[in-house]
């Protein structure tokens, strides 16, 4: 945490400097004090905007190569090393996020305490429109860094409490009082629900531009026109932080909390998770209102040529801004169509995706052919995966993985990009980019952040979980609901009446082992299972596994072992700042 307050204290440290001109000459101009906020609303603007940079959401395949769902060629790469059993309390994985996390919450502080000063705007109405959004924003915010502090450091001590992280709501400075305890796991969901519920009391659910007679009541009875309300919270503003967002985060904290490595001392019930999904869920219509094609947001035909900030995919909840490139296709693209492949697929995954009739293929009604195995299978293993004998690229190339490829397309080539597993990454790449640097073709692209899908099976999970597969609690739907949507949206069961989840209504055991795997398909390589694993205390230690095929001959090899110990359902706090701060106490073993 040392280093956080150098980080975080420059400004002010500078402030003290700028304000003796005499030991300067000529005098140091443009540094700005903290305080400048309030002449310079978008000086504010600027400090909420370091939180927005900081945000926790990757826009490639991150930790998954940490998993059993994918291993990397890149033999540099940090998850890779993490899980070949080198994770401390040291590396970066674990250090990172506590930095940049608490800098964001830092920097939410800062405006929360002088956004009530900030002159926005003349009109007294418009200037507290303003600084209820800013207040709203820096709320949301706030909440979600402390949400994945939780997912990241949540844990529990040596002597058995569920311990969170140190809960920060004022600003501190070089001369603030660092050494301080854990707050407890609940007492931080606490305060991540007090300002989520802020935030969406503040915030608009969306930002758009508005007629006249949508004007919120609480503006309109002081006679706000739309054309004002728009300056505020209108299309401009996409893309910030809303209130539809904030109730997004509310059920994916609640499902964390509500989990096997953390209900026992959460203080949140299942019921309370798929109550915070559902309410999110019943804003599009309930189970029935999943969006179409929401499992290939991705692809070029959804995300198309021109992307505007104000409109989204109707499975898009939150994303970022758009950017043409061709990043996430040069560094995973197979190597004959100018990739690195450096994301491969493993066959757990492959084996995890069930056949189209919705039998997984263990199942000896599955009709699964071992000598054809990717035949007639669930179509989200094509549209994820790219298998042996797929086409891929602007020109449709056929990717051959086999062993005995003529290129270094093929399982373990010596070229450093080729495939380890006999799988390449398909979900998230663009087929119509070309990244070969002489003919490059860039398309936009976008992280989503948080997807509608997501929120389904959130409340698929608790739901099953607090009432069995068939309960509806208050919204009328129920996890099997749910699941059918889902699976009957993939082109699975859609021929039969897929007889196989109609087996599991009956049994909450059943019905939890095909939610995870869902969940498991819907979200791979979106950073997910990764904490899921933990947050299910499952087993950490599948070995990544591929294929050599030679001819039609299919060799399954280990192609990675996983080396977890117990403690590792709970990450470490920092090593420097456990050692600096007596009061700051570990997680159990570590």
């Amino acid at each position: 945490m040392k280093k956080l307050v150098k980080y975080i204290a420059v400004a002010s440290l500078m402030a003290g400097f700028a304000s003796c001109d005499d030991l300067f000459d000529p005098a140091i101009e443009n540094i700005k004090d903290v305080n400048d906020m309030e002449k310079e609303p978008g000086y504010a603007d600027a400090i909420l905007g370091s939180a927005y940079i900081l945000m926790p959401y990757a826009s490639v395949p991150e930790n998954d190569v940490a998993t059993d769902d994918a291993v990397s060629n890149d033999i540099g790469n940090a998850y890779l090393s993490m899980a070949g059993g080198s994770w401390t309390s040291q590396t970066g994985v674990s250090v990172n996020n506590w930095r940049d996390r608490n800098a964001s919450i830092q920097y939410c502080n800062l405006v929360l305490e002088h956004v009530d000063n900030i002159q926005f705007a003349d009109d007294e109405i418009l200037n507290e429109m303003f600084r209820d959004r800013v207040k709203g924003e820096a709320c949301g915010l706030r909440a979600l860094n402390l949400y994945y502090l939780l997912q990241n450091y949540g844990g529990k001590i040596a002597d058995g409490t569920l311990m969170g992280v140190p809960i920060w709501t004022v600003s501190f400075n070089a001369n603030s009082e660092l050494n301080v305890a854990r707050n407890t796991f609940s007492e931080c969901m606490e305060q991540i629900f007090s300002d989520l519920d802020e935030a969406i009391t503040l915030l608009p659910l969306d930002y758009k531009d508005i007629s006249d007679g949508e004007v919120p009541q609480k503006y309109a009875s002081k006679g706000v026109s739309a054309a004002v309300y728009n300056r505020v919270n209108g299309a401009t503003t996409a893309l910030r932080f809303s209130g539809r967002i904030a109730e997004a985060v509310a059920a994916q904290a609640a499902l964390l909390a509500a989990s096997p490595a953390f209900g026992d001392q959460s203080g949140i019930s299942w019921e309370e998770a798929a109550r915070r999904a559902g309410v999110v869920i019943n804003r599009i219509g309930g189970a029935s209102g999943i969006p179409a094609n929401g499992h290939l947001w991705y692809t070029a035909e959804q995300i198309g040529n021109s992307v505007t900030a104000s409109v989204n995919h109707p499975e898009i909840i939150w994303r970022s801004g758009a950017e043409d490139n061709t990043t996430i296709e040069g560094d995973n693209f197979p190597p004959s169509i100018y990739g690195k492949g450096r994301v491969n697929p493993t066959q757990n995954l492959v084996d995890a995706f069930p056949m189209a009739n919705g039998y997984p293929i263990s199942d000896a009604r599955s009709g699964y052919d071992s000598k054809n195995p990717y035949a007639g299978r669930d179509p989200r293993l094509a549209a994820y995966v790219v298998t042996n004998g797929s086409t891929l690229g602007v020109n449709g190339s056929t990717i051959n993985t086999a062993a005995d490829s003529p290129n270094n397309d093929g399982i373990n080539k010596e070229s450093g990009y080729s495939t380890r597993t006999g799988y390449y990454l398909r979900k998230l790449l663009r087929g119509d980019v070309n990244p070969n640097s002489t003919n490059e073709v860039k398309k936009p692209h976008y992280t989503a952040r948080i997807r509608y899908t997501e929120i389904f099976l959130n409340y698929a999970e608790a739901a099953n979980e607090a009432w069995g597969p068939t309960g509806a609690g208050s919204y009328g739907f129920s996890a099997y609901d749910v699941i059918k949507a889902i699976r009957e949206r993939a082109g699975v069961g859609v021929d039969n009446g897929d007889p196989y989840l109609e087996s599991a209504k009956g049994s909450k055991d059943a019905m939890r082992e095909i939610i995870r795997n869902e969940r498991r398909l819907e979200l791979c390589f979106e950073n997910k299972r990764f904490w899921d694993l933990r947050r299910w205390k499952a087993n950490l230690n599948e070995t990544a596994k591929g294929v050599s095929i030679n001819g039609v001959t299919f060799d399954y090899l280990d192609v990675e072992p996983r080396k977890y110990s117990d403690c590792m359902i709970y990450g470490p706090l920092p090593y420097d700042d456990v050692l600096k701060f007596s009061n700051l106490q570990q997680n159990l073993g570590w």
